[in-house]
């Protein structure tokens, strides 16, 4: 079995992190407690992927940690997991409240204390604070629980992080702990769900700093970052799902969905991206070039007026770049790569023939010089609820809209030294933010310079194989 660590950080990430486990153990049939309650053995196939088996040991031996290990008490449990499925998850923050509120719920019951590891003080929405000083204090204890997760693996394929780019826990702690287990485990995949702040949906004015500071580490230690934005989400909640006043709940709810969209393919089987690595390997052609908008369908309001969606409908939502999860057009960029799962009894067939079809219709937002580069992947299972659902993954150039937006309102700030103060007393000094944001504009100019890149005519082709062909016939050269 594959494995997968999985890492929710922050408030805002161990929220949607509580939504994900709650999704997918009902599509796998496990109960609160986790217990084993599924109809069918598909569901249980590739539990391992994110679940422990605990048969007949004693689990709980562990501790809740405070502060990593460091000074203060500890709190020690023990719980008899026999016959339990137990997620494989480290939850992380740098104040008690949401690890209460999660044991709390009925959710609680299913993780095992010694997954729990937090701090008392918070980061106060300082990237500073997360990154350097009370981060960098509980950093060590979380690495201990990923280690002891890691060595219960029998071939762990990689790590799945969630956090928010806005706070100061999962942006700062976030991306110190992503380039921590790059080093420590630098041949495994790291895909993130990072949550990009917006001004529709804001806690604090120092979101831009944030957020910026947190692009470098993403492009430089992440595989895979798939990019949901608040802006988008928020626009999703109100247009289609016709809710005039979004609560957070109702963002997570989406995020959820994506979530569980996206992993399909690693929890049943199917035709393709059965694991973190092959999905990495069919959507990146850049190392850098990382960042995915993904994207629902369906999403429509609750109620009695619902109904079945073709195929044909399903692709059309998914493409409709009003789905997508991050605030970016596509039709103002070209796709680079594109993967498609497709949950529920349908026509693989059909399902060829309609993504054919989208791209001969738009084919000016494919780039040429990539060729079949829209894939597609079928499981007969669908989402709870739903009788055929799609999630779509896009490695578009229009993302950089993203980074756009955030280096504008970083500037605007930055240019007039505004809260600077509160990162330099943490010890930051003003030369990181000047790299930071000279690094994301080395980003969006990237992705502007394949945008604009266009396949050699046949010709220059031709004759470049011509030339290749001429060298190799050099004296003392390789036949």
């Amino acid at each position: 079995m594959r494995e997968i660590v999985h890492l929710q950080i922050g408030q805002c990430g161990n929220q949607i992190g509580a939504k994900f486990w709650e999704v997918i153990g009902d599509e796998h049939g496990i109960d609160y407690t986790g217990r084993d309650r599924g109809a069918s053995a598909l569901q249980l196939e590739r539990i391992g992927v994110y679940y422990n088996e605990a048969y007949g040991r004693q689990r709980g031996s562990g501790l809740g940690r405070r502060g990593g290990g460091g000074p203060g008490p500890l709190t020690r449990c023990s719980l008899s997991a026999g016959g339990r499925y137990v997620p494989r998850a480290v939850l992380v923050d740098l104040e008690p409240g949401t690890m209460d509120s999660i044991r709390s719920s009925q959710l609680g019951t299913l993780f095992q204390p010694d997954s729990f590891v937090y701090g008392t003080s918070g980061a106060g929405n300082n990237w500073a604070k997360g990154h350097y000083t009370e981060g960098a204090e509980l950093a060590e204890g979380v690495l201990e629980a990923v280690r002891r997760e890691s060595e219960g693996c029998d071939c762990l394929q990689g790590f799945q992080l969630v956090h928010s780019l806005g706070g100061g826990t999962g942006a700062g702690l976030g991306t110190l702990l992503l380039a921590r287990v790059r080093d420590e485990f630098p041949d495994r995949i790291l895909s993130c769900f990072s949550v990009l702040p917006s001004p529709q949906v804001s806690d604090t004015v120092v979101e831009p700093y944030n957020a910026l500071l947190s692009v470098r580490p993403l492009a430089a230690a992440a595989d895979a970052c798939f990019c949901l934005d608040n802006e988008a989400l928020h626009g999703l909640c109100r247009r289609a799902l016709r809710l005039a006043a979004p609560r957070y709940g109702d963002l997570n709810r989406l995020v959820s969905l994506t979530m569980s969209g996206v992993t399909t393919s690693l929890r049943f089987p199917g035709q393709l991206n059965a694991d973190l690595r092959k999905l990495a390997v069919n959507m990146v052609p850049f190392p850098r070039l990382h960042f995915f908008a993904p994207a629902f369908a369906p999403l429509a309001a609750p109620g009695p007026q619902q109904r079945a969606l073709s195929v044909a409908e399903l692709t059309q939502q998914m493409f409709d770049g009003r789905n997508a999860m991050a605030a970016c057009d596509p039709r103002r960029g070209r796709y680079l790569t594109v993967a498609c799962v497709f949950r529920g009894r349908l026509s693989t067939q059909e399902v060829e023939r309609q993504l054919l079809a989208v791209q001969s219709r738009h084919s000016e937002r494919f780039v040429d010089w990539i060729p079949h580069n829209v894939k597609v992947a079928v499981c007969d299972v669908p989402p709870r609820g739903l009788d055929m659902a799609a999630t779509f993954i896009g490695n578009s150039t229009a993302i950089q809209e993203l980074f756009t937006r955030l280096l504008e309102r970083f500037s605007a700030m930055f240019r007039r030294r505004a809260f600077v103060h509160w990162y330099t007393s943490e010890g930051m000094d003003l030369a990181e933010f000047e790299e930071a944001e000279s690094q994301v504009r080395d980003l969006v100019s990237e992705y502007q310079q394949f945008q604009e890149a266009r396949g050699l005519p046949e010709e220059d082709q031709g004759g470049e194989e011509a030339e290749v062909g001429a060298e190799e016939q050099e004296p003392g050269g390789a036949p």
